[in-house]
Formats: C-alpha cells, structure tokens, sequence
C-alpha cells in the first residue's frame, strides 16, 4: 500500500506549496502499524492481483473503467462545489455527468473531456476546509491509506453522494473491488525510491496535496512581500 497511495502522492505534492507545520499526529504508533499493514497488503496482494490485470486486460479497456468510476465521481463533485460556493465548477461537473452518461455510454468514454470541460475533483473534506473546520490529527486507514480527521469525515458524507453506493451490496462490492485494482494498476512502474523515513514522507506528502486541492491549485510564493500586488512599473 505504500506505493500505491505514495506513488500517487507525492507525484500530486511535486506541485503543491510548502507547508507551514505538519500535521498533528498524536496516533502515530498505531499509525505506523497500520502503515507497516498496508504496506504488507500491497506487496503480497494488492500488487500481484494489480499486475494480473494489467496484463490481460487491454489499456482501452483499462481506460474505460477509469472513466466510468471518475464519472461516478461527478455527482460528489458537483454537490461539493455548490457547498464550496463554486457554481461553475459545479455547472461543469453535471454537464459532464450528463454527457458522459449518455453519450459517453455510462461513462465508459470521456466525451465532456473531448469538448474541453475539464474534470474538477471536489469532496467534503475539501468543502469543511473552506467552511474553516481544522483538519484534526493524521489518520492512516487500513488499506485506504493517509487521511485526517476531517477528511474521514468528509469520505462517510460524500459516499452517498456516489452511485456506487446506490448498488445493492453485491455490486458495490464488486465495483469497490473493480475500482481498487484498476486504481492500482494505474500506479505500476511509478513507485518512486524514496529515502528517509517513508512514513514521514508520505505523511508531508498527503497533507501537502490536500492543501493544494483544498485551494484549487493555487500556489503562493511565500517570499514575496505581497504575493498579490501588481508588479508592472508605475506609469
């Protein structure tokens, strides 16, 4: 599992900005044991059943199913942005989830994305951030990997919000799976060499691509006096 969730993590915080203090992990001993877990879950199972995928299933294929689930995600989307007070995000979002539904054959083809309606990632976790609510203390989640207080919060509210969850309990099971090891296969031959401490690093990392999230991508040089002050010359 570390190099599931780290490969994905710490390619997103290359692009985030630097942290004032890391997160407060008062449960960090039971953290690393969950970590050490995960991890052990990754290499002994997780990647093999990964590998197996990837090398009888096509990549368009494998391309279909990321679209189908990342369209499942629209609806999570699109009731974060309008909490977020995002009413274009939100806009973009439905019309992309009408449109990869329908034309897109239940989303199996990302044919918003062929017009130029660019996907937006919004989730509860975000939504209490811009509300103000502190992120709490680092959690790590067995076999879901890092996430915070706020965060966990955020994944229980929004999982209604999924039509995963409108399944009966067969097939979300079925498409939980489906979606995990598509998610991982993703992550093959991405894996980075890391040194140090990988549980601080992936630790940096999460919080560092939750922040960038949580503020749209905007990062802010934090040596400039002013950051949003008109440099051009005075006339």
């Amino acid at each position: 599992m570390k190099r599931l969730v780290m490969s994905g993590i710490l390619v997103a915080a290359m692009c985030a900005p630097a942290l004032a203090e890391p997160l407060a992990d008062p449960f960090e001993s039971w953290n690393r044991s969950i970590f050490e877990f995960n991890e052990r879950a990754d290499r002994y199972v997780l990647k093999p059943v990964a590998q197996g995928y990837d090398a009888i299933t096509p990549e368009p294929v494998q391309q279909g199913v990321r679209n189908f689930f990342n369209n499942l995600g629209e609806p999570v989307t699109v009731i974060n942005a309008l909490l977020q007070g995002k009413p274009e995000k939100a806009a973009r979002s439905l019309t992309r989830f009408v449109f990869n539904s329908t034309i897109g054959l239940y989303g199996l083809f990302d044919v918003a994305g062929g017009m130029g309606l660019e996907r937006d990632d919004e989730d509860f976790g975000q939504t209490l951030a811009v509300w103000g609510v502190g992120s709490g203390p680092y959690l790590v989640l067995p076999i879901l990997g890092p996430s915070d207080v706020r965060g966990l919060s955020g994944r229980i509210i929004d999982r209604p919000l999924n039509p995963v969850d409108w399944q009966d309990e067969v097939g979300q099971t079925e498409l939980f799976v489906l979606n995990g090891v598509d998610r991982r296969a993703s992550f093959l031959g991405l894996e980075p060499a890391t040194a140090g401490d990988p549980y601080v690093l992936m630790r940096s990392a999460y919080q560092q691509r939750r922040d960038y999230k949580i503020n749209d991508g905007i990062v802010v040089d934090l040596f400039l006096d002013d950051p949003f002050a008109d440099d051009s010359p005075l006339e």
